[in-house]
């Protein structure tokens, strides 16, 4: 499965881990993923979805 948020469809970063030499390797930064039970105002009925952390905190601002 993606590692998508499906609400802000925010996916993972690439990024550099640098030692303490400077010596320089690709990572891949993940987003946090959450499962979790929302109710669906539009479907009148609780839905399990993968969301990042960061949409937890708004998630009344999404109508789902």
């Amino acid at each position: 499965m993606v590692k998508k948020c499906m609400l802000t469809y925010k996916t993972s970063n690439n990024g550099y881990k640098i030692s303490h030499s400077h010596i320089r390797t690709k990572k891949i930064q993940n987003i946090n993923l959450q499962t979790k039970k929302v109710w669906s105002h539009k479907q009148k009925r609780w839905i399990k979805i993968k969301i990042c952390t960061k949409a937890i905190k708004s998630l009344y601002k999404f109508k789902i």
